[in-house]
């Protein structure tokens, strides 16, 4: 299995030679502001997993677990392309809008987090577990 995905532009690619180890909607405020949409969807892939290549520029936040959350971006048209903790680096958490017409069932969400946050509008799927904050 081997996915090649880009960012809008082209600038940025990555391939990603196995699956996720898990996939997750999150419905937070700033995922919300990130995906310009009432949830982003984030894969979380074993570094090993992926490779990337092209320029990237980061930014970092404090997230409300207290770990810093990097950002991965584009430098020309602004895609953001994955998150990771600095303090543990075996991780990505590859955002999917770049790969949103690849594989459906591989990247359907396992879970929604933060749906203490979502917006009213938006029906939970059945059957798929809820969690009011981060699940652990």
């Amino acid at each position: 299995m081997e996915i090649t995905a880009q960012c809008q532009c082209g600038q940025v690619s990555y391939i990603l030679k196995n699956k996720p180890l898990k996939v997750f909607a999150c419905h937070c405020k700033e995922c919300q502001k990130l995906s310009t949409s009432p949830f982003s969807i984030t894969a979380v892939i074993a570094a090993e997993d992926i490779t990337f290549s092209g320029e990237s520029k980061m930014w970092s936040r404090k997230a409300d677990s207290g770990n810093t959350n990097t950002a991965v971006f584009c430098p020309e048209c602004g895609n953001r392309i994955y998150h990771f903790n600095p303090d543990d680096r075996s991780t990505v958490k590859l955002k999917l809008k770049p790969v949103a017409c690849v594989d459906d069932v591989m990247f359907k969400p396992q879970m929604h987090v933060w749906v203490s946050e979502k917006v009213s509008w938006y029906q939970l799927p059945e059957n798929v577990p809820c969690y009011p904050k981060q699940a652990h």
